[in-house]
Formats: C-alpha cells, sequence, structure tokens
C-alpha cells in the first residue's frame, strides 16, 4: 500500500468515525430529550406471536397459565397498568399473519428497562420451576415469530 493509499483510508476512517459520534450524540441528546417529556406518561407496546399452524391454541393455554401470572404480579406492583389480548377473527396472508397481539400499557418507559428481574417473580409463582420451565420452552419452541412493538398515539387533529 503506498503513501496516498493508506493516507486515504486514513481520512475514510476518521470521516466515519466523526459521523458515527456526531449521529450518537445527536441521537443521544434527542432520546433524552424526548424521555424528558414522556417520563412518567404510560408506555405501551404491543407484543405479537405467531405460532406454527395447529398451536395456536396450546400456546395462548401456556400463555396464560406461565406468563400471565407474572404479567399480573407486575401489575399489582404498579409497573404495568393494563394487559389486553386480541387475535385476529379471519386469517390473512401467511408472510402477514399473527395469532396474538397482546398490549401491555406500562406505567412508563424507565420501567421496561431498569433491570427489575421478573424471573424471581416467577420462582415466586411457581415453586414446580422443572415444569414452569419445560412449558416455557415449549411455549417458545411452537412459535415462528415473534416481534414487540412500542406504539405512540398520533394526535389526528394537529
Amino acid at each position: 500500500m503506498n503513501f496516498f493509499s493508506k493516507t486515504k483510508a486514513t481520512m475514510v476512517l476518521i470521516v466515519m468515525l466523526w459521523c458515527f459520534t456526531n449521529h450518537a450524540t445527536r441521537s443521544t441528546a434527542a432520546a433524552q430529550s424526548a424521555n424528558t417529556q414522556t417520563q412518567d406518561k404510560p408506555y405501551v407496546i404491543e407484543y405479537y406471536y405467531k405460532a406454527r399452524w395447529g398451536n395456536a391454541d396450546e400456546f395462548m393455554r401456556l400463555f396464560k397459565k406461565n406468563h400471565m401470572p407474572v404479567l399480573k404480579k407486575e401489575q399489582e406492583l404498579g409497573r404495568i397498568l393494563q394487559v389486553t389480548a386480541v387475535t385476529p377473527r379471519y386469517h390473512g396472508t401467511e408472510d402477514g399473519r399473527w395469532d396474538y397481539r397482546v398490549t401491555i400499557v406500562w406505567k412508563n418507559v424507565w420501567v421496561t428497562q431498569d433491570g427489575f428481574d421478573s424471573e424471581a417473580l416467577a420462582k415466586q409463582l411457581f415453586p414446580d420451576q422443572e415444569t414452569f420451565k419445560r412449558e416455557e420452552q415449549r411455549r417458545f419452541e411452537i412459535l415462528l415469530a415473534h416481534w414487540d412493538l412500542p406504539i405512540r398515539d398520533v394526535d389526528l387533529e394537529k
């Protein structure tokens, strides 16, 4: 590699690092500003579950048995304000298909990022941890896809 190639590569690296640092700084500042404005507002996340064909009912049975008690306990603690679930009335295309959408209204964004140990709740609620872990593993084995989608309201009058 000659001098000019090394210099050019170094300059490209410097520019890339500057762009990354500058973007990260602006993104962090924007996020902090947004967080300051929304820190005490409810924070809504939709959790989508797509089960293997024929396993949707089993998935929901295990969800209600093993996961809902943990969510209810977090609701009792004030971390969660509301939990609801819906399922489509009819089917859609396979690529857009989902079987259940569970919507959780969290107290605020901070409770979703505070490092709370829900595993300790599960151990308290389910003394037979072997069965609990086996059933939770099965619940995730029958999933084809799962995604979480934080949402926000849109004011249509503005």
